[in-house]
């Protein structure tokens, strides 16, 4: 049994996820909480991934033993991506040719203004990306609407919010 460090609530080994009170029960890195401050809803600088190899900060190694997962934060399921090096993160629709690689219409993608071809998710060497793809609702990283089809860094823990779906990015060790 895992003991959730907020609520003491148990849980079985193997949950990502307090079923009670929600807080995250594995972490890499613990890191103390504090307040919160509103964000603008606008176009910030968020930190876009540069092409000059040279000057560019490394956010994240990507190393063959690990793997990504996408936690639905609203029905707490877990998708996981395994040897892909791109995916494509939207919503199957009756009658349209458009598949994209992970189909968050069961998750409720349209109710929440998720677009047939959303965004995607790129692993490479030196680090993980997510693009939108010109979407209605926009992305946001962390409550920070991205710029259409421009590449920006994702971590472990950061909050992937499609339209209004709210994703958790999930990197591990396996």
């Amino acid at each position: 049994m895992i003991i959730c460090p907020n609520c003491s609530h148990k849980e079985l080994v193997g949950a990502f996820f307090c079923s009670e009170c929600g807080a995250q029960l594995v972490l890499l890195d613990r890191v103390s909480t504090g307040s919160t401050h509103p964000v603008s809803t606008e176009v910030q600088d968020y930190p876009r991934k540069k092409t000059n190899h040279a000057n560019k900060p490394v956010s994240y190694k990507f190393k063959e033993d690990e793997f990504i997962a996408l936690d639905i934060i609203e029905s707490r399921e877990i998708i996981p991506i395994r040897g892909k090096r791109e995916v494509t993160l939207g919503r199957k629709s009756k009658g349209v040719p458009i598949i994209p690689d992970i189909d968050l219409a069961p998750y409720r993608g349209y109710e929440a203004g998720v677009s047939r071809l959303h965004a995607t998710i790129q692993i490479d060497e030196h680090e993980i990306t997510v693009t939108d793809l010109g979407s209605e609702n926009g992305t946001r990283i962390n409550e920070i609407k991205i710029t259409s089809h421009s590449p920006y860094p994702i971590n472990d823990g950061d909050l992937l919010t499609l339209g209004k779906l709210k994703i958790q990015i999930l990197l591990r060790r396996e």
